[in-house]
């Protein structure tokens, strides 16, 4: 959690920096586009009055008159070498623009139309210094900007170490006490629980059989803690191929007389010989969670369907249950540590772990698991990639 939100300070630190020196680049660019436009622009207006010698200007200028007869009279060109032919296509072409200003891509010239009183004066120069000038300055610009990125990386990277380190030492300190609490309330319950037991056995009476229900009840809850302290603590499951549908198959038996007593009929279909890389006990309480979970909350008398199917290179676990579609503002907390969709539903009996441990079991299976509910049913679907193509090892 921790690696994540200093990953995520991080990553808002520098996309607001390429922000930044993007808009600072992009100003920087558009303003030399500008300015060495009006510059050119400027030479050649110069070039049109006759008050510079365009063809030893910093720009070399050729200047083209047309009078209305449709004669034309270039002065100026010998820089350019071009020919007749193509000094009068250039013209022709620059007749045709309907800017008096522009360039010409054809023939990489910027050009300057000027209409007097009996001719029409048009000054040309070499766009290609321009565009060169800008090609050198945005590429420069990439590479300053990459650097700076580079170096705001690094120091992001660093400043983030501090600014995550109260929010890691307050999280480290939770987990200790959850852990800790958890191991301290483990063992004075196990004393009150074997203590109502001898009681029970020498005739016991209704306290008695109170206080090992509620004592059972506060350990699965201890239980369920130190199942969710575990994953906090990072600590890895060991992982081995296993066959899923096999494991699945006897949690089905399993979970029939228990769905038959609360009035349900639970349906299995299972593909066989579904092979995952995974942790035989976390599987079997994480298709306990969801099956419970579906007993728990179908309408009485309907049936619960639990499906295990072959999807390109997953295997796909489908749990449905009927009744009222969950609201889709609760079905995003679902997961969520101690959350109830519908706690006059549970009678209270649950905690609000189960659906957070099978997210935590599913995450530590590299698994994706989903919740979707509408008018005919709720399904929470788990999906594990398959090893060896699904064949048991």
């Amino acid at each position: 959690m921790i690696g994540k939100l200093r990953w995520k300070v991080v990553g808002l630190n520098m996309l607001f920096a390429a922000a930044v020196l993007l808009a600072v680049f992009a100003g920087v660019v558009l303003s030399a586009r500008t300015s060495l436009r009006q510059n050119t622009e400027e030479q050649l207006r110069q070039a049109l009055s006759g008050a510079m010698s365009y063809q030893y200007s910093s720009l070399p200028c050729f200047v083209a008159e047309v009078f209305p007869s449709g004669t034309v009279r270039i002065s100026g060109s010998e820089y350019y070498q071009l020919d007749e032919t193509t000094l009068r296509s250039v013209v022709q072409e620059c007749m045709a623009q309907s800017d008096d200003a522009g360039v010409l891509p054809s023939y990489r010239l910027r050009y300057l139309r000027e209409t007097g009183f009996s001719t029409i004066r048009i000054a040309f120069t070499d766009s290609s210094l321009e565009q060169a000038t800008l090609r050198s300055l945005v590429l420069t610009s990439l590479l300053i900007g990459l650097a700076a990125l580079a170096v705001l990386f690094g120091c992001s990277y660093l400043l983030s170490g501090f600014v995550t380190r109260p929010v890691e030492n307050a999280w480290s300190a939770q987990r200790r006490f959850l852990s800790d609490a958890s191991h301290e309330l483990k063992t004075p319950l196990t004393v009150i629980l074997s203590s109502a037991d001898l009681l029970a056995e020498n005739g016991g009476n209704v306290y008695v059989d109170n206080i090992r229900s509620e004592s059972r009840r506060m350990k699965k809850l201890v239980e369920n803690m130190l199942t969710l302290s575990r994953a906090d603590d990072g600590r890895k499951m060991t992982l081995v191929p296993l066959d899923w549908s096999e494991l699945l198959a006897d949690t089905a038996l399993l979970f029939e007389p228990v769905a038959f007593e609360a009035g349900h009929e639970l349906r299995y279909r299972i593909e066989k010989e579904l092979c995952v890389l995974g942790n035989d006990e976390a599987l079997r309480q994480l298709a306990g969670i969801l099956l419970d979970n579906a007993i728990k909350y179908a309408p009485a008398g309907t049936p619960i369907y639990l499906t295990l199917t072959r999807q390109d290179k997953r295997a796909v676990l489908t749990v449905e249950n009927g009744g009222e579609p969950i609201p889709p503002e609760k079905l995003s907390h679902l997961f969520e540590r101690f959350y109830r969709a519908d706690e006059s539903r549970s009678g209270g009996e649950g905690f609000g772990l189960g659906l957070a441990i099978a997210q935590s079991i599913v995450q530590e299976h590299k698994g994706i698991i989903r919740c979707e509910s509408d008018e005919r049913s709720t399904r929470f679907t788990v999906r594990l990639l398959l090893q060896n193509g699904g064949a048991t090892p």
